[in-house]
């Protein structure tokens, strides 16, 4: 079990831009996110930071079955969702600022935080080598 607070959550390549934000209408999108915020008492879930937040999908993976499973909807404020999507934050040039981030709320040094990213990367590298199925069963539960 990963002890980390803050851990990078990579995403198949085959399930990018299928996110719940985009699929559902509007106002349901809103429910469920401030529903999230609620439930976080107006705080970042990973490192109790106030202020602005953002809804961020958890999704479990069946390696086996290949099924990407919806397993919450949390708050997290933009510096550990920035970190949660780490291949994101390099891409648009935040990559050291996320690196800080993820070492400050996690005590890790750099080591560590290279350490974790290539193992993040090395399931997000077998993971996108097979097509995913989505499961959004438990959206009737964050409702």
């Amino acid at each position: 079990m990963d002890k980390r607070k803050l851990c990078f959550q990579l995403v198949p390549d085959g399930c990018w831009y299928t996110n719940l934000r985009s699929a559902l209408p509007k106002e349901m999108w809103d429910r469920l996110r401030r529903a999230a915020y609620a439930r976080a008492g107006g705080r970042c879930s990973v490192c109790g930071r106030t202020g602005r937040l953002e809804a961020h999908e958890v999704w479990s993976y069946d390696d086996e079955k290949h099924v990407q499973k919806l397993q919450n909807i949390i708050a997290v404020c933009p510096a550990c969702h920035e970190v949660i999507h780490i291949g994101r934050a390099y891409l648009v040039g935040n990559g050291q600022r996320a690196q800080a981030h993820y070492m400050k709320v996690n005590g890790a040094t750099e080591s560590e935080f290279h350490a974790a990213l290539g193992e993040a990367n090395r399931i997000h590298a077998e993971r996108s080598r097979h097509e995913w199925v989505t499961d959004i069963s438990a959206l009737k539960d964050l409702l």
